[in-house]
């Protein structure tokens, strides 16, 4: 593998975070939404990744820089969980018995998720940062 391939699979990484941490800050900043233009609650959404390498039989019968993988964002999905109901009798979302559909996120998971993948958009700036220190000492053995 050379540095440039390391490079490209960082990058895919540091694209698929980037918008994770994306899809974490609108699951934040709706966690009060309870009328969305679908109706409802606003809910929840995931982010879903999958590699974006060939399989590994594909990977045994070609060359290792043929076989490159790199990650990728394949879909965001609101979640299925049910809403959460609370009893707000005076709120306009209400139904006959007082209760509001609240959006299904909890804050605690979504920070714990946001910090998460921060950390693992750092680890892939720190191998691009490391590649291209590499690149440059191979330049300078050339002198």
């Amino acid at each position: 593998m050379d540095i440039l391939t390391s490079m490209k699979i960082a990058a895919s990484a540091l694209k698929a975070q980037r918008t994770r941490l994306n899809v974490i800050g609108t699951n934040i900043a709706n966690i009060d939404t309870t009328r969305t233009p679908e109706g409802g609650p606003f809910r929840k959404r995931d982010v879903i990744f999958q590699s974006t390498g060939k399989g590994f039989a594909e990977n045994l019968s070609s060359s290792q820089r043929d076989g490159v993988a790199g990650v990728e964002v394949s879909e965001i999905r609101a979640n299925s969980g049910a809403p959460k109901m609370i009893y707000s009798p005076g709120h306009p979302d209400a139904d006959a018995d007082g209760q509001v559909a609240m959006p299904n996120i909890d804050l605690m998971e979504e920070v714990a998720d946001m910090m998460s993948a921060t950390r693992a958009y750092e680890a892939n700036v720190t191998v691009v940062r490391s590649a291209k220190r590499m690149a440059l000492k191979a330049l300078e053995i050339g002198q």
